[in-house]
């Protein structure tokens, strides 16, 4: 079982990546927001689980192991397959999957493309008890929740998934000065700029 890989990227676009490790090359297929954040020539570890299927053995990856973890509880609900629940991680955070289980609402996973309305029922019933939301400090600066929460609701409303625009736009209100932290037009105008042009969108 290849549980981990770390080694220099040889290749990254949107749906997957090449990492060279002992004279290998080893195509993962990954989250869009781990292909974005690859970068050629570079260094990356990735936490891999193994589909093993009659005509093939595929690589899957992620940033961190929680991923990982949640990705084979999703392929073990019934019709969520391994590109489907793929698909689950790219538009969602773990702590945005558990949040929907755990409200019984299965709307964020219908978003996702491949996944129908029953598969998203199942989903959440089959998950239920199953996921929990990571527990982490609040960081010393961060802005109120309310504040972040438009601003993510903004970049989804423009295009990117609800997981991309979660983490920007925490990430932004943690390097922002506290009159950013306080103004929704602020930290959008400055989530945007680090984004960068359709960057981490799909």
């Amino acid at each position: 079982m290849i549980s981990s890989l770390h080694g220099v990227v040889l290749h990254a676009d949107s749906g997957h990546v090449v990492i060279e490790t002992g004279g290998v090359g080893f195509a993962v297929f990954v989250p869009a927001d781990v292909a974005h954040t690859a970068v050629v020539g570079e260094r990356m570890l990735l936490h891999t689980s193994l589909i093993v299927r009659e005509d093939a053995l595929t690589l899957y990856g992620f940033a961190d192991r929680d991923e990982l973890e949640i990705f084979g509880q999703l392929i073990s609900v019934t019709g969520v397959g391994p590109k489907s629940a793929l698909g689950v991680l790219s538009h969602l955070t773990v702590d945005q999957i558990a949040a929907a289980v755990g409200a019984e609402d299965d709307a964020p996973f219908r978003r996702v493309s491949g996944i129908g309305p029953k598969t998203a029922k199942l989903i959440v019933v089959q998950l239920a008890g199953k996921v929990q939301p990571r527990v982490a400090a609040e960081p010393v600066g961060a802005a109120a929740p309310g504040v972040t929460a438009q601003v993510a609701a903004a970049l989804v409303g423009l295009g990117w998934s609800e997981k991309v625009a979660a983490e920007a736009a925490e990430q932004t209100a943690a390097d922002a000065t506290d009159a950013e932290r306080e103004s929704v037009a602020a930290l959008l105008r400055r989530t945007l700029a680090a984004l960068g042009p359709g960057a981490g969108r799909g």
